[in-house]
């Protein structure tokens, strides 16, 4: 995430932690993604070694070629799939640019002994992994949601011997992904992690978030969910459709914003703690409301909130340590 882009972020984040306790919501109105005309096909595909995958697939719904890699056992014996979604930055959508996942952990040596693909997206900066009503002048064609639910699952499954198990994961902009995904395609997913994430889009302060998040990039979320009080933004409220939660595995986390191991001695430490400080202050305060949700329906979850931390990767790093075990036993491993 630039300076730049993470400070406009970070300022509007950050007006949550002064916004008022969760109050009652309305029915959420279904915005389920349109029929797929046409089948997504591939394009290219790519053996970068033989654990990892660039697949390039036509999207009809964006109608452009889009970037995923996999990371993959050897062998073709059936296993699940798990999605990884990225933050704001996305990865550009240039032939072999990797997800910040492989740029900034260490995914790839990390699920190199399990039996799980991992489908990692390329692009879709400030997109939110949603199909937005309109094409946006700077940020283009995004309909992520039905190239992510519909397109792709299809081909990730007969290419990769996919056994129909899926979860799904992400970071900020990708918690947020995860889990408006995941409660508008129950069927698709048994399991979420949701990592330093802001999980509703009904809160004046949520939506100036999402708002500031897509223009830190140059989009305006106008064109995402429509102007204020448009029934998209309901219709992608994980909130509001926490429901849909119900029997599946659940990780959430955050840090609070503090100074914490990562942060003692990094050369890039004022960046950590003056723009990463408020943003995972401001996820802390939105992981809290969306526990607290889930109490109140009684949806159990596993809760990670860690007394340190800045919005950072090698915090998102140990958090996947952390989620593995609630994802794979929604992948049934």
């Amino acid at each position: 995430m630039g300076r730049l882009a993470a400070a406009t972020a970070g300022a509007v984040l950050a007006l949550s932690l002064l916004g008022p306790a969760l109050t009652a919501h309305a029915t959420p109105v279904e915005q389920a993604p349109p029929a797929v005309e046409a089948a997504a096909t591939v394009d290219r595909a790519v053996e970068l070694t033989d654990q990892r995958t660039a697949l390039f697939v036509f999207s009809p719904a964006m109608g452009k070629v889009v970037q995923v890699q996999i990371l993959h056992p050897v062998g073709k014996a059936p296993r699940p799939t798990l999605y990884l979604l990225d933050g704001v930055s996305a990865g550009s959508e240039s032939d072999y640019t990797e997800s910040t996942w492989t740029q900034k952990t260490d995914a790839v040596e990390f699920f190199a002994d399990k039996d799980v693909n991992v489908v990692l997206p390329v692009g879709g900066t400030a997109g939110f992994y949603t199909d937005w009503e309109r094409a946006d002048p700077v940020l283009g064609e995004n309909r992520w949601e039905t190239f992510l639910t519909r397109e792709l699952p299809p081909i990730v499954d007969a290419r990769f011997h996919g056994d129909g198990t899926n979860a799904i994961a992400g970071l900020s902009m990708g918690a947020q992904g995860a889990l408006t995904l995941i409660t508008r395609n129950p069927d698709l997913y048994r399991g979420v992690a949701a990592l330093s994430g802001c999980m509703d889009t009904g809160r004046f302060e949520s939506q100036a978030a999402v708002r500031g998040t897509v223009a830190s990039k140059g989009g305006d979320a106008d064109n995402m969910w429509g102007p204020p009080g448009s029934p998209d933004w309901a219709g992608h409220d994980p909130l509001l459709l926490a429901e849909q939660l119900r029997g599946k595995d659940i990780f959430v986390s955050a840090g609070n914003g503090l100074a914490g191991p990562y942060e003692l001695g990094a050369p890039d430490v004022l960046e950590k703690v003056v723009v990463g400080g408020p943003l995972e202050a401001a996820s802390r305060w939105c992981t809290e409301l969306f526990d607290n949700r889930l109490r109140q329906l009684d949806i159990p979850a596993t809760v990670l909130l860690r007394p340190y931390g800045t919005h950072s990767w090698p915090y998102w790093q140990d958090d996947l340590r952390e989620a593995w075990p609630t994802l794979a036993r929604a992948l049934e491993i």
